[in-house]
């Protein structure tokens, strides 16, 4: 008996050591909280918040050890990318390897994303577990709450190397994608009567347009809209109410374009980060703002004061050139995605 035992330890070892690895989905399997998402920053090498970047982290083996030690901490989120960019990579790494581990790490991320919906209104927070203040908000910001409904939405599908994920997985993902939907219906504003766009974020309770940052207040998104806009059309058979959802948002998009304006970043003698964000006249170009005022519908600019300025000239150096105020965010949606939208559903 101890002889059989022995073998099969040895092609136990054996088929473990033929596991091919992926060193990116490696980290990410060290990264992963307990909670089942990732963070976006970490505490490393004597700083604060270092970004996660697996490219160019360089991990010793010590600091691997301290990560994974670490995996208790409350700090998952769905902002800026962090856990749906990981469930995308493990899902092709376990294409690609066969590594279960790497299957079983996105499947919980997967399930980290179906726990942290509010059910009552159907948005997500920015962090899960919650940790209270803006985060708590319904988040759209950097298309946050759409890169989780494209997630879900593939596994509804079995698109984009999703048909690995367990078919346990469908049922929930496809009530969760209906709630998230009726979350972006009811959050869309309404002025004088009429739809128009959304917020990057709406208070959780109320869904109104809600303030993030001191520099993010209530308002118009010209960049956060075009992403539920686009995930909205990406529904089959739609929907009357989504039709019209769709038609509005794209119809407050394209009333609000400016025209004959583009950002150049230009030098400006080695004062600050050498150059400047400048907004200039420019022949054939279209852009946005990111903020729009809820009460005139123009575009506003906000320092670290939390005080509206109407040019972003007015604004100081650091936010001026550290931020997105103006962007050709809803240039593809109305020259590629709106006409074939269209033509499928407004015969």
């Amino acid at each position: 008996m101890k002889s059989i035992a022995f073998f099969l330890l040895l092609i136990s070892l054996h088929a473990s050591a033929q596991i091919a690895k992926d060193s990116i989905a490696e980290d990410m399997l060290i990264f992963q909280r307990t909670v089942g998402g990732w963070p976006k920053h970490i505490p490393l090498r004597g700083k604060k918040e270092i970004k996660v970047n697996y490219e160019k982290l360089n991990l010793t083996d010590s600091e691997r050890l301290l990560i994974r030690a670490d995996s208790g901490r409350l700090d998952a989120t769905y902002d800026n990318g962090a856990t749906t960019k990981e469930i995308r990579y493990l899902v092709q790494a376990y294409q690609r390897t066969r590594n279960p581990e790497y299957l079983e790490a996105a499947e919980k991320g997967i399930a980290y994303i179906l726990a942290g919906q509010y059910q009552d209104t159907g948005g997500w927070p920015q962090f899960y577990p919650l940790r209270g203040g803006y985060p708590n908000h319904i988040t759209y910001n950097d298309n946050s709450m759409v890169n989780l409904l494209n997630i879900l939405r593939d596994v509804v599908d079995g698109k984009n190397g999703f048909e690995v994920v367990s078919p346990s997985f469908r049922a929930s993902s496809q009530k969760a994608i209906a709630k998230g939907i009726d979350c972006m219906l009811k959050t869309q504003i309404v002025t004088n009567g009429k739809l128009t766009v959304w917020c990057a974020q709406h208070d959780e309770l109320t869904l109104l347009p809600a303030k993030a940052r001191a520099y993010e207040l209530p308002s118009y998104s010209g960049q956060e809209s075009v992403g539920i806009v686009r995930f909205l059309m990406g529904v089959e058979n739609p929907s009357d109410r989504i039709m019209n959802a769709i038609q509005s948002g794209v119809q407050w998009i394209e009333d609000h374009k400016i025209e004959g304006y583009t950002i150049e970043f230009q030098k400006n003698d080695g004062q600050g980060r050498g150059y400047d964000r400048v907004l200039v006249p420019k022949d054939g170009a279209v852009t946005w703002a990111r903020f729009y005022d809820l009460e005139t519908e123009q575009p506003f600019f906000c320092g670290r004061d939390g005080v509206k300025k109407a040019n972003m000239t007015e604004i100081e150096y650091e936010r001026r050139v550290g931020y997105g105020w103006y962007g050709e965010w809803p240039k593809d949606l109305l020259e590629k995605d709106w006409p074939e939208w269209k033509e499928k559903n407004l015969k």
